[in-house]
C-alpha cells in the first residue's frame, strides 16, 4: 500500500469516514509496509489522534510530517510514541 494522506481537516465530523478509508486502504495493501502522511492536516481535534492510533494498530510505521500542534496534541496526551511522529521524508 501507498503512503496513506490524510485530508486537511479531521475532527469528529470528519473521523468516521477517514478511518472507513484507512481501514479499506490497509486491508487492500496487504502487507506492504506504509506510513501515514500528514502534512496536509491544518484543521484537527483530538478524533484525529483517535485516526492516527487505529493506523498504527492497523500496521502505519509511522505518522509522516506531522504539524507542530498535532505533534503538541499528542504529547499532552501521552500518546507522541506510540504513533512515531517523524519530519516528513
Amino acid at each position: 500500500m501507498a503512503d496513506f494522506a490524510l485530508p486537511p481537516k479531521l475532527t469528529l465530523v470528519e473521523a468516521r469516514a477517514v478511518h472507513a478509508q484507512l481501514e479499506a486502504a490497509a486491508k487492500a495493501g496487504g502487507a506492504q509496509a506504509w506510513s501515514v502522511q500528514a502534512a496536509a492536516l491544518a484543521q484537527f481535534d483530538t478524533s484525529a489522534l483517535a485516526v492516527l492510533l487505529a493506523a498504527r494498530r492497523l500496521g502505519a510505521q509511522a505518522v509522516l510530517g506531522p504539524p507542530a500542534k498535532l505533534k503538541a496534541l499528542a504529547e499532552l496526551y501521552g500518546v507522541a510514541e506510540l504513533l512515531e511522529l517523524q519530519p516528513p521524508t
